[in-house]
């Protein structure tokens, strides 16, 4: 370490004066720098190599233990106490776990009743749409992910993405739907007691499309259980853990959402405040909600 710290600050200071100073020899010192990495000195950059990998393999989630048992599946044999070193040596810690999910303050202005009561087939598309959001942690904080799936056909047929919690999420959203399958005759929309539901501006829409409302009651998550599966499928999914890896929520804005099957989308609308582009983290989401029987259409 000493000799470590010699060539690495002999730019600034004299070598002399640091061997002095250290307490060490200058020819030992100049006879350390031409002598050739030891043996353990070579398994650390190769173990360090893995140890890194594995970290960033991770989303920067595991820590020295989790490491270490990584290394052992994959064949490495080292010490626990061999990986603390070599991940301090690089700068290597665990991301801590956040605390202080999301919560929702808004003012609940209209509660509906529960129309659906739990009747989850269609006849029919258009028939009976559930809808929910979701959240994801990025590099610039949380992103809110809202989604509308028709019973009928099983497919998302409108989703929005915002950095906020606001009615405008799930506004966008049913927007979307309804451009995309028209104006809806005698649908039923599903949803929980959410703020932003049953907010006036997203109570409005629904009104003026001749949109049935119906709400679950508070706290129960049985009577939206086909979006509750799609949103674990985004949170705990692919999205999992991915912390600062998922680029910006800025780059998940740069163009237009694109469809699977439907081409670039250019409604008005959406090109004035739903400018996305099914990309990075943007298509991960999206293919996570159309895992299962969940498809974009």
């Amino acid at each position: 370490m000493k000799f470590q710290f010699i060539a690495k600050h002999r730019g600034i200071w004299p070598v002399a004066w640091m061997c002095g100073a250290l307490g060490v020899s200058r020819s030992g010192f100049h006879a350390w720098l031409i002598r050739p990495p030891s043996q353990r000195a070579r398994d650390d950059e190769v173990i360090g190599a893995k140890v890194r990998a594995s970290h960033v393999g991770s989303y920067r989630t595991y820590g020295a233990r989790r490491v270490w048992h990584d290394l052992l599946a994959d064949g490495v044999s080292c010490g626990l106490h061999r990986i603390e070193r070599l991940m301090r040596a690089q700068g290597l810690r665990a991301r801590p776990r956040r605390r202080g999910l999301p919560k929702d303050h808004g003012d609940r202005s209209v509660i509906a009743g529960n129309v659906l009561d739990r009747q989850f087939t269609a006849d029919r598309p258009n028939q009976k749409w559930v809808a929910d959001f979701t959240y994801i942690w990025t590099a610039e904080g949380w992103l809110y992910v809202a989604a509308v799936i028709d019973l009928f056909s099983r497919r998302v047929v409108g989703w929005s993405m915002t950095p906020n919690m606001t009615a405008q999420l799930v506004t966008d959203a049913l927007i979307m739907a309804i451009w995309r399958r028209g104006k809806p005759d005698a649908l039923l929309h599903h949803s929980d007691q959410g703020s932003q539901y049953t907010s006036e501006q997203f109570q409005r829409l629904m009104a003026d499309n001749g949109v049935t409302c119906s709400m679950s009651r508070s706290g129960n998550v049985w009577d939206k259980h086909l979006t509750v599966h799609a949103d674990h499928s985004v949170g705990a999914g692919q999205i999992r853990g991915a912390g600062a890896n998922v680029p910006p929520i800025s780059l998940a804005r740069d163009a237009s959402f694109r469809s699977a099957h439907a081409g670039r989308i250019s409604h008005p609308f959406l090109a004035q405040d739903c400018n996305w582009r099914m990309k990075s983290a943007s298509e991960g989401l999206l293919l996570a909600l159309r895992r299962r029987d969940f498809h974009a259409v």
